[in-house]
């Protein structure tokens, strides 16, 4: 697996401050453009297998989302809403009117649906993994209960310390969905996750108000949740057969996609066996799938 670590980091002004941009350049003339937008508690190098699956034949622009890794110091505002505009700005801090392929993991498609619901003009295509389409709030259930069973496991870490570097990533080595499944790429995006405190305990570098704003908005806006329905670009649905913590209930399935009201008419739908919530980004079969439906 080569290419991945090939990256440039920049920054582009956006209100609040700066958000980290990495971006990988072609290799082959006249390749598409893609931007893509990473998950809740994620950060830009999570697409480092899919950028060594494109081999050369894409340029990648892949920011870290306001609040995490390279774009924590940002003050504020939160929610998804700005999170879409701030690919916007991306978008004109590169010069590019129009990017041909709009991609987003989890939260990140979420983000990638608002930004090109409200500016169709700038995008060409649109492709969601495992993300991207909500679920009907239940009739009087409590948003911030959901909130926390939904998001709650995801940010656990983001309370906790850990003696260095080394121990954080160990903290992950024992996830289920990792078990398994640890590569380079994967090391390397908890790397950049790493925020090694002035005492060399460790944390992540993920800001809590910033997840759980993003968290709070998709559960809460139902046009939020439905976006992905009423874009006018093509639209592609890549999803995971297993859960966020490999669990053999998948994020989506047939009748969850039913459930969110997911327009089968309009929306390519590919489910990848043998993936989860996280490996549907990783090596192998997940990499593969989002590269034949980033470059359709």
């Amino acid at each position: 697996m080569t290419g991945w670590r090939e990256y440039t980091e920049s920054r582009v002004a956006v209100p609040g401050g700066e958000l980290a941009v990495l971006h990988w350049a072609a290799t082959v003339p006249d390749a598409p453009v893609l931007l893509l937008a990473h998950g809740i508690t994620a950060n830009a190098l999570v697409w480092s297998s899919v950028v060594a699956e494109l081999a050369g034949r894409a340029e990648v622009i892949a920011p870290d989302l306001r609040g995490r890794a390279g774009s924590r110091g940002i003050t504020g505002p939160w929610g998804i809403t700005r999170e879409a505009q701030d690919l916007v700005a991306v978008l004109d801090a590169f010069g590019i009117d129009r990017v041909p392929v709009l991609g987003g993991h989890s939260l990140g498609a979420f983000v990638g649906a608002t930004a090109a619901l409200g500016h169709p003009e700038r995008f060409g295509r649109f492709v969601a993994v495992d993300g991207g389409l909500g679920f009907p709030l239940p009739s009087g259930a409590d948003p911030d209960a959901v909130l926390e069973a939904v998001v709650g496991p995801a940010v656990k870490k983001l309370s906790m310390t850990f003696a260095d570097a080394a121990a954080y990533l160990d903290f992950h080595r024992a996830h289920p969905s990792f078990v398994g499944n640890w590569s380079e790429p994967l090391t390397a995006y908890l790397v950049r996750d790493t925020l090694v405190l002035p005492d060399g305990r460790a944390v992540s570098s993920c800001v809590e108000d910033a997840i759980r704003a993003d968290g709070r908005q998709v559960i809460v806006e139902p046009g939020l949740r439905t976006a992905i329905n009423e874009l006018t670009c093509p639209v592609e649905f890549v999803y995971a057969a297993r859960g966020m913590l490999n669990e053999e209930q998948a994020l989506y399935d047939e009748s969850r996609l039913v459930l969110g009201g997911l327009d089968r008419d309009k929306v390519r739908v590919e489910l990848v066996p043998g993936t989860n919530h996280y490996t549907v980004v990783g090596p192998g079969a997940g990499a593969r799938a989002i590269v034949r439906a980033l470059l359709r």
